[in-house]
């Protein structure tokens, strides 16, 4: 397929408004990367300028090594999924996804062949004379998906593809992008502000802020290791517990609690010795336990897990993902010990690392 750099692009609009900082980003052959952030953060006006639909403002845009900093996205030979669907509604499911190869003129039996090859990767063979109307959202985007296929581009571009769709169509979509790009070993790069989606699809995440880039990594990396507290809050469901916590000679001393810390957490923070530091703590890495005591104001049993919020007597606030069922009830009393833990500079928020 396709190799992509993106080397130091800026983008500023003619307000003066910088809308991303100095992106950078080697993206391999057959890799899926995912840009991932809230909203406003500067992910799809980055892929607007891969697309060749925004102008890049600094920087430089390379595709298999050549330059195309410039090049109109006509030639850019990339296809790109939207949100929306776009689809012709006049049009059957065959035409829409023949259409631009019928644009350019190539021939109508390369063309056949094209098609039916895409609708049977997508499972559309049945119904390409219906039209858009007639089909579900899902089905409708999967059409614009098959019309990126036939063009059999150098690059797919996916902004926020899923985004219309109800929470169980967007599951289902989500796996047949999975395997598509496991059938096509294609080049993609895919924007949503959905972190499930990123920690699914991705061979490596980009988590973007306020149009900085925060951490490049697998989704592993983004999970387990996240570079600082925007990553670990973001990265992560139920979102990461925070607390300001003093180190005190092996001690993490907190509001209305005290941690003690193993021999490497110790090495770790040896220089945050009587400073304060932000802990960090996703509520499936807590247990039930001595350490942290808590009054229950709130139980979501899942199932297999259970949601357990609870007050800590200096006023904040912990959220436990307790395997099992629970019966805790607002006002029962819990405490919790920490498994793993994450150490975030007060001043600059990074990641500390060394710590487990």
């Amino acid at each position: 397929m396709a190799t992509l750099s993106l080397e130091h692009i800026d983008k500023i609009y003619d307000n003066n408004v910088q809308a991303v900082f100095d992106f950078n980003l080697d993206v391999k052959d057959g890799e899926l990367i995912v840009l991932v952030g809230p909203s406003g953060c500067g992910k799809s006006t980055t892929l607007r300028m891969v697309a060749g639909l925004e102008d890049i403002s600094n920087g430089k845009l390379m595709l298999d090594g050549k330059d195309i900093t410039a090049t109109p996205a006509k030639d850019r030979d990339m296809a790109m999924v939207f949100q929306s669907y776009a689809l012709y509604g006049h049009m059957t499911i065959y035409e829409n996804m023949a259409f631009s190869l019928t644009l350019r003129k190539e021939n109508p039996n390369v063309i056949h062949k094209k098609v039916l090859a895409a609708a049977e990767v997508l499972g559309l063979t049945s119904q390409l004379n219906k039209k858009p109307a007639q089909l579900s959202g899902g089905q409708r985007q999967r059409v614009a998906m098959g019309r990126s296929i036939v063009r059999n581009p150098k690059v797919f571009l996916f902004d926020e593809p899923l985004s219309n769709l109800d929470a169980k169509l967007r599951g289902a979509t989500r796996r047949e992008i999975l395997l598509l790009h496991k059938r096509l070993q294609a080049t993609m790069m895919y924007v949503t502000h959905d972190q499930t989606e990123a920690l699914t699809l991705a061979d490596r995440i980009v988590c973007m802020s306020m149009g900085h880039v925060q951490q490049v990594g697998t989704p592993l990396e983004l999970y387990d290791q996240p570079a600082n507290v925007f990553v670990a809050s973001f990265i992560g469901l139920p979102p990461m517990n925070f607390f300001d916590v003093v180190v005190k000679d092996g001690v993490l001393e907190g509001k209305g609690f005290q941690v003690a810390l193993d021999g490497e957490e110790k090495h770790t923070l040896a220089q945050y010795n009587n400073k304060q530091i932000i802990l960090g703590v996703r509520p499936e890495n807590i247990v039930e336990g001595p350490d942290v005591k808590g009054t229950v104001f709130s139980n979501e049993n899942l199932g297999m897990n259970t949601l357990v919020h609870a007050h800590l007597p200096g006023g904040g606030k912990v959220s436990a993902k307790l395997k099992g069922w629970s019966n805790y009830k607002a006002g029962d009393a819990v405490s919790f010990s920490f498994n793993r833990k994450h150490f975030f500079d007060k001043e600059t928020t990074n990641a500390i690392r060394g710590g487990k």
